[in-house]
């Protein structure tokens, strides 16, 4: 076997069954869709290797402007660990990038391996989860708290401001989808991106998107140190089924503070995204 193949090269729509493959063989939600939206979003930035005929290995990295890069879609065939897939793949997507900060939710499984490539922890991150989900005024009779909606201009306001960085690009790519409140999974629908500085608006992202899924599995990725975002996963009958560890490393040296305010996300955007 020839050095070459076993090279990251960028991934493209061409590679979608395949890359979907490796992301239901590990149980994870993505759908056709979440693939081609972080192709879409990052065409430069989505990488993967090729080993005994077939693709091994997958990640990806969406850059935010110089302020911050996201990895993702690190997965690796299980039946191709341990040949340095992922490491190497990780490697060649931070030597990328030239950002202020990196950042990734870890796995226990991939957490030795970011911490050798200088990520630390950041906080603890949770998927909540719930089987059927109720309609928002089956929950919650008040629904928001004056019928109000939540302009999205005012979401990528809020989360700039949670965030630290500008991700409009992903915004408007999840508008022009109708998913700017969520989306469709391969085993349930996901919630969020959502940041708010208040209860009421994020409820007024919240409610719309529960009673277009009403009945069905939905999941909610929160960090559990934000009482109020799960507090009101809680009220709606959401639990914590799963917890990764989010991680930081700098991009550069000297790097900038990340002007971010975590106390207003509600939701992330997904481990793909931040």
């Amino acid at each position: 076997m020839s050095l070459s193949r076993e090279m990251p090269r960028v991934l493209t729509p061409s590679d979608l069954e395949a890359a979907l493959k490796l992301s239901t063989a590990a149980g994870w939600n993505q759908a056709p869709e979440d693939w081609l939206r972080v192709m879409r979003l990052a065409p430069e930035g989505c990488f993967g290797i090729d080993a005994d005929g077939s693709l091994a290995a997958t990640a990806t990295v969406v850059c935010y402007g110089a302020d911050l890069a996201w990895i993702g879609m690190v997965l690796t065939d299980p039946a191709m660990r341990g040949r340095g897939f992922a490491r190497r793949l990780m490697e060649h997507a931070i030597a990328g990038v030239s950002v202020s900060w990196i950042k990734l939710d870890a796995t226990d499984m991939g957490l030795p391996l970011y911490r050798k490539l200088g990520f630390v922890d950041e906080c603890a991150i949770e998927r909540w989860a719930v089987e059927a989900a109720p309609g928002c005024l089956d929950a919650h009779p008040s629904g928001p708290a004056d019928g109000r909606t939540s302009s999205d201009d005012q979401a990528l306001l809020d989360d700039r401001a949670a965030l630290g960085a500008d991700r409009s690009a992903l915004f408007a790519i999840l508008e022009e989808e109708g998913h700017l409140s969520g989306r469709p999974g391969a085993r349930a629908a996901y919630f969020g991106p959502c940041a708010s500085a208040t209860l009421e608006g994020a409820m007024a992202r919240l409610c719309p998107f529960l009673d277009q899924n009403k009945g069905k599995p939905v999941y909610w990725d929160l960090f559990p140190d934000n009482r109020n975002a799960a507090g009101l996963a809680a009220e709606f009958g959401f639990k914590p089924v799963r917890r990764l560890t989010r991680m930081v490393r700098p991009g550069i040296e000297n790097p900038k503070t990340l002007a971010s305010d975590p106390s207003l996300i509600y939701a992330i955007a997904g481990f793909e995204y931040g």
